[in-house]
C-alpha cells in the first residue's frame, strides 16, 4: 500500500547547525506511527517542515502519493493535515463552536449564521465524544476537554493525517485513556496518526510503528511489535540508561548532627477554596515532594509560599524570619519558583538564551554608580551555568528560547534560577514534557543542590518520580495535607488512598 506519508533524505540547518540530517520514513495509511527521541533530536523541526513553518534545505516530502512542499501552515490544513499542540492553540474566551470554525464561519453576507455553526459543531462534537454544548466557553473546559477540541478541529476539515505531540502531558489518568480510545476510533477510520510522547509505555501501547531520532537522524524505524522500553531508551539516548533515578543519601544538616535542621516552617496556611490549615517543615538539604490528584491545590498552595498569590491565615518563616510581600521580596530571600508551564510563566520566549538565563540575577551583574552590566562577567557566570545545568553546546547564547526543544527549555528555566544560588527551590512539574535523558539529568541537579545544603520542593504527578527522589512525600487533596511518608514508608497504593478526595 502507498503510504500516506513520506520523508526522503531531509535535512534542515540553523545557525550553520544541522538539526535534520537526511531523514527518511513512512506513515501508513490508518496506522498509528510513535515518533520518540530525546528532547533536541528534531522531532518539533520535523513537524515544523510538515506542517509548513518551516521549509527544509535537503530533500523532500511526498503526502497522499504527490509531491508535499508547503510554504504556510495553511497548506498543510488544505493538503489534510492536522496538528495537536502540547500548548493548545485555543481562544479561552471563545465558545467551542467559534474555535472549530475560527477561519471558516458559515454567513449569510455579513452575518454569520448561528444556527448552522452550532449544528456542524455538535456533529464533531459527537464524533470525538465530547457531550458538551457548542456555545460553552473553552475556558471552562479542563485540559483533556481542550485536546478533544483541537482533534474535532482537525476532523472539521478532514485531516486525513493527524499529529498530537505530547497530548498526555497535561491529562488525567482518565483523561488519558480517553483520548487513546479516539485515537484507535480515528485509525479503525482510516486516519494516520503521528504520536509524539516521552510516555514509552504509551507510545508501545498504542503505536503500530515506531521510528526513533537521535542527534537528528533516524536510528530505528521498527515495527512496534517487536520493541520494549528499555530498546527505546538505549536507541534515544545512545547508550544503555542503568538507572534513571541518581543514588539518593539521607538528607542531614551538613553541620555534623544527625537530625536535619529547619529551613522553612509553614504554619496554618488557609485560604478559602484553595489551601486548608497547611503546616509542614522543609529541612535543610531535603527534597520534599507533594503529591495529589489534579486539582487538589498543589500549584496554589506554591504560589502562595513564592507570594504570587495572598493567603487569609498562616505564617510562612525561613530561618525563623516571617516571610512577607510579593515575589521580589521572596527573590531576595533567596527563594525560587520554577513554575508548571515554562512557555507561560517561567520564560520571555522572543528573547536569546543568555537575556533569559540572566533575567533573575541581573542586579548582581551591574557595576559603577550607574548601574552598568558588566558583560564580561555576567558571560562568564553564563557559561558556568551552561555547563552545570548540561545544555547543549551547539546551541547559541543569542539563539531565541522558543526555538528550543522542550527540555532545553527546561534547562534555561533551571540555569535562570540556580544563577541566584536558591536556599529554597520549588519545582512545580519539573520534568513535565522531557524525554527520559533529560529526566536524569535533571534529577541529579537537584540532588546535587540539596547536598549543598538547599531545599527543594517538588510537585509532581508522577508518583515514580517522586518515589525516586525524595526524602519526603506530603499529599494533598481538596487543599489540605492528608499524608505524609518517609522514603522508608513509600508505598505506591497508600500514597494514592491518601490523595483520594474523602
Amino acid at each position: 500500500m502507498t503510504p500516506l506519508l513520506q520523508f526522503e533524505a531531509v535535512e534542515k540547518s540553523f545557525f550553520g547547525v544541522r538539526v535534520v540530517k537526511q531523514v527518511s520514513f513512512k506513515v501508513g495509511q490508518g496506522r498509528i506511527l510513535g515518533l520518540v527521541g530525546e528532547n533536541g533530536a528534531g522531532k518539533s523541526t520535523l513537524m515544523n517542515l510538515l506542517g509548513g513553518n518551516l521549509q527544509p534545505d535537503v530533500g523532500s516530502m511526498q503526502f497522499n502519493g504527490n509531491i508535499f512542499a508547503p510554504k504556510s501552515p495553511g497548506n498543510a490544513r488544505d493538503a489534510g493535515i492536522g496538528f495537536v499542540h502540547q500548548e493548545l492553540n485555543l481562544f479561552p474566551n471563545l465558545s467551542i463552536a467559534e474555535n472549530l470554525f475560527l477561519t471558516d464561519f458559515p454567513v449569510n453576507g455579513p452575518f454569520i449564521r448561528r444556527g448552522v455553526l452550532q449544528q456542524r459543531a455538535a456533529a464533531l462534537l459527537k464524533q470525538v465524544g465530547l457531550d458538551l454544548p457548542p456555545v460553552t466557553p473553552v475556558e471552562h473546559l479542563s485540559t483533556g476537554e481542550r485536546q478533544l477540541v483541537e482533534i474535532a478541529h482537525a476532523l472539521s476539515f478532514d485531516a486525513r493525517l493527524i499529529i498530537l505531540d505530547e497530548p498526555t502531558t497535561s491529562l488525567s489518568t482518565r483523561e488519558s485513556e480517553r483520548l487513546f480510545s479516539l485515537m484507535r476510533q480515528l485509525r479503525s477510520d482510516g486516519r494516520s496518526i503521528i504520536y509524539i510522547s516521552h510516555a514509552l509505555g504509551d507510545i508501545l501501547r498504542l503505536s503500530d510503528d515506531v521510528v526513533v531520532l537521535r542527534d537528528g537522524e533516524v536510528v530505528g524505524d521498527f515495527s512496534a511489535a517487536g520493541l520494549d522500553q528499555s530498546k527505546l531508551v538505549s536507541l534515544m539516548v545512545g547508550r544503555e540508561l542503568k538507572q534513571l533515578f541518581p543514588t539518593r543519601k539521607p538528607a542531614s544538616a551538613g553541620d555534623g548532627t544527625n537530625e536535619p535542621s529547619s529551613l522553612m516552617d509553614v504554619r496554618g496556611i488557609s485560604q478559602a477554596g484553595v489551601a486548608r490549615d497547611i503546616s509542614f517543615t522543609l529541612h535543610r538539604g531535603e527534597v520534599l515532594g507533594i503529591s495529589g490528584l489534579m486539582g487538589a491545590g498543589r500549584t496554589e498552595l506554591a504560589r502562595i509560599l513564592f507570594g504570587l498569590d495572598p493567603h487569609e491565615l498562616g505564617t510562612i518563616k525561613v530561618e525563623g524570619l516571617e516571610l512577607t510581600g510579593s515575589p521580589k521580596r521572596r527573590i531576595q530571600e533567596r527563594m525560587a519558583f520554577l513554575t508548571e508551564s515554562r512557555r507561560e510563566d517561567g520564560l520571555c520566549l522572543e528573547a536569546s538564551i543568555a537575556d533569559n538565563m540572566a533575567l533573575v540575577t541581573l542586579p548582581s551583574h551591574a557595576r559603577t554608580p550607574l548601574r552598568l552590566l558588566d558583560f564580561t562577567r555576567m558571560r562568564e557566570a553564563l557559561g558556568k551555568i551552561r555547563e552545570a545545568v548540561r545544555l547543549q553546546s551547539k546551541l547559541n547564547d543569542g539563539q531565541a528560547v522558543k526555538t528550543l526543544s522542550g527540555g532545553n527549555q527546561q534547562k534555561v528555566v533551571l540555569a535562570k534560577w540556580l544563577l541566584a544560588e536558591p536556599r529554597i527551590l520549588i519545582l512545580d512539574e519539573p520534568t513535565r514534557g522531557i524525554d527520559v535523558g533529560a529526566k536524569s539529568e535533571i534529577y541529579q541537579l537537584i540532588h546535587e543542590l540539596a547536598d549543598k545544603g538547599a531545599g527543594v520542593l517538588v510537585i509532581s504527578s508522577e508518583l515514580e518520580e517522586l518515589t525516586g527522589i525524595c526524602d519526603r512525600i506530603m499529599v494533598m487533596s481538596a487543599g489540605k495535607i492528608t499524608g505524609e511518608f518517609a522514603s522508608v514508608e513509600f508505598d505506591r497504593e497508600r500514597i494514592l488512598n491518601a490523595a483520594l478526595p474523602a
